[in-house]
């Protein structure tokens, strides 16, 4: 049962991280309207949503529509958390500068982002002064830190086949950043998605064109074109041609029923995915969308 909704508030971002899912980017387009936040948390109380994360991009670039999209949210009584780089945290006073009016409005949770990939200096990083300003004001907290893909032995299975470690997933830029030199596999065994609900999502992710994903930039439906309860209502996963085959027998089905991208060797499920993804953004554009979250610019 859907019951989170994770608003991309903006693709612009200050950074260009090697790992994002999204390929943001300061130059990236789309960002909601207040008047698309209001009917997008109606659909989403319609639909029976709990809770909504507001993310990006960076949210905090945005920050009166941020705040106001929060006050909208908690009149309809949901749970909200936000997820930033803490760029605006250049001392623990400026950091609760920024951070009270959100604790004023009832913030129920804040993530930040504290790993190499945000911040060189990891042991003074933005994210820390965040935190220790967030912890004064009372905040729920957390820290997002995903580290960079290394190749380690396996310690499990086949001695002496290496595996990638480290948190990246690798869809976004972190395919054409992060995938050199690392171990691969052949791609029949990624036969299944380990990371999504595919079949019955308990949350999802909609961005400022209406794009409802299961995963960054595989579309179930467009809120601006049909309600979310009704997207969820009709939504037959077995009948989507990306998701069918997911379901079937992971990337591996997906690249027997419309051919592998390059070879037969990928680093993990989300590499194969993704590709495939990528090969098939004209074949289903409805699907598979906005061109941008594959790295392509639109002409």
């Amino acid at each position: 049962m859907l019951t989170s909704l994770h608003f991309l508030l903006t693709y612009t971002c200050l950074y260009e991280c090697d790992h994002c899912f999204l390929y943001c980017e300061p130059y990236s387009e789309g960002t909601f309207t207040i008047d698309q936040v209001e009917k997008a948390l109606s659909q989403a109380v319609e639909a029976g949503i709990s809770s909504i994360y507001i993310e990006g991009g960076e949210p905090f670039l945005y920050y009166p529509l941020m705040l106001e999209a929060l006050r909208i949210a908690k009149k309809h009584k949901l749970l909200t958390g936000i997820v930033t780089d803490c760029y605006f945290a250049l001392s623990e006073r400026d950091a609760e500068l920024w951070l009270k009016p959100i604790v004023e409005i009832g913030l129920d949770s804040l993530s930040v982002s504290d790993d190499v990939f945000h911040s060189e200096d990891v042991d003074n990083s933005p994210a820390k002064v965040a935190v220790k300003a967030a912890l004064k004001l009372g905040m729920d907290v957390g820290t997002i830190c995903i580290e960079k893909p290394i190749s380690i032995p396996k310690i499990n299975g086949e001695p002496g086949q290496p595996v990638v470690g480290g948190d990246v997933r690798f869809i976004g830029r972190a395919v054409d950043k992060l995938t050199q030199g690392l171990p691969r596999r052949h791609f029949e065994s990624f036969d299944e998605c380990p990371h999504e609900k595919l079949d019955e999502p308990e949350r999802v992710h909609l961005d400022p064109f209406g794009n409802m994903f299961v995963c960054q930039g595989l579309s179930i439906g467009n809120i601006w074109k049909k309600p979310l309860k009704k997207i969820m209502d009709d939504y037959q996963p077995d009948r989507h041609p990306i998701i069918g085959p997911l379901l079937k027998g992971g990337p591996a089905e997906l690249a027997r029923q419309f051919g592998l991208p390059e070879n037969e060797n990928y680093v993990d499920h989300c590499h194969l995915c993704y590709l495939i993804r990528k090969k098939l953004i004209d074949r289903f554009p409805e699907y598979l969308c906005p061109k941008q979250v594959y790295g392509i610019k639109e002409e």
